[in-house]
């Protein structure tokens, strides 16, 4: 059982035709208090329906109180669920609204930023829960579509998923990592000028940054510590992890280090993704 749930406008229709077109049944708006009936008429099927994702938003209102109480239900009957929650700044979820010529569902007489603040609020716990949280801020539909068949596709279902995601400062932090990492301690290769024009993932840039003192063994101790978390996460049945590694602009230095970074962890078994969210946005 997967919830997919998050902000309106964030892309849960879109999350939820992926994993329809990976053979899931889907059911769309579905009241939380329904989602222990699907779960049975699902075990009676045969096998038929195995995997069920539900979209659960705030156009369920008081429906949405007692998602928390079926999620109880769920755990006490053995079924293994998944919290998925789309998520996205306030500006670009303006922008998605005021491009369809929408209202928020939550802003009743206001403004569009009303809902959302109100829908932020009420949704701010269940964030906190999600196993997997996607920040769709700057993806198009294609590309939340690729982030989702990573974490879903069918095949033997490794013990941990990550996402490894480079970023620059400067545009702001990702608001779904799990784990933010600085690399602003080294030097940067904007100031050397026959670097500046490549990115971290040139051989260049990167033997450039890992020649740095403290480079190589920042990422070794950083690498050791991930494998016991990894471990914590395992024990804890989290099968989702976002590490997001930063420098000032996103282009050389977080790029490399999340390159050689995301080779440790598959190396050691975790299915990795590697993300460049900054990179090219000079």
């Amino acid at each position: 059982m997967v919830i997919i749930t998050g902000m309106s406008g964030a892309g849960r229709s879109t999350a939820a035709k992926c994993l329809e077109d990976l053979g899931w049944f889907v059911v769309d708006n579905l009241p939380p208090a329904l989602i222990p009936t699907m779960v049975d008429l699902g075990a009676r099927s045969q096998g038929n329906v195995a995997r069920i994702a539900v979209v659960v938003d705030v156009r369920g209102r008081s429906f949405f109180d007692s998602l928390r109480e079926s999620l109880t239900d769920l755990d006490a009957k053995g079924v293994t669920r998944r919290v998925v929650f789309l998520e996205a700044s306030d500006n670009a979820l303006v922008q998605r609204f005021e491009s369809v010529r929408r209202p928020h569902p939550l802003q009743g007489e206001g403004r569009i930023v009303d809902g959302i603040a109100a829908e932020r609020d009420l949704l701010r716990e269940l964030r906190g829960d999600a196993d997997l949280v996607i920040d769709t801020s700057h993806l198009n539909v294609h590309e939340l579509r690729a982030k989702m068949d990573a974490q879903f596709t069918s095949g033997d279902e490794p013990e941990l998923r990550a996402t490894v995601m480079s970023f620059g400062y400067k545009y702001g932090l990702p608001v779904d990592a799990d784990h933010v990492v600085d690399c602003r301690f080294l030097p940067n290769p904007h100031w050397v000028p026959e670097l500046r024009p490549f990115t971290g993932t040139s051989e260049e840039v990167a033997g450039y940054v890992f020649n740095q003192p403290g480079a190589k063994e920042f990422l070794d101790r950083y690498a050791e510590l991930l494998q016991l978390i990894a471990a914590g996460y395992r024990r804890e049945g989290k099968r989702y992890v976002t590490i997001a590694v930063g420098c000032t602009g996103g282009k050389h230095r977080s790029v490399a280090m999340s390159e050689r970074l995301a080779r440790r962890l598959a190396a050691e078994g975790v299915e990795t993704v590697v993300v460049h969210r900054d990179m090219g946005r000079e």
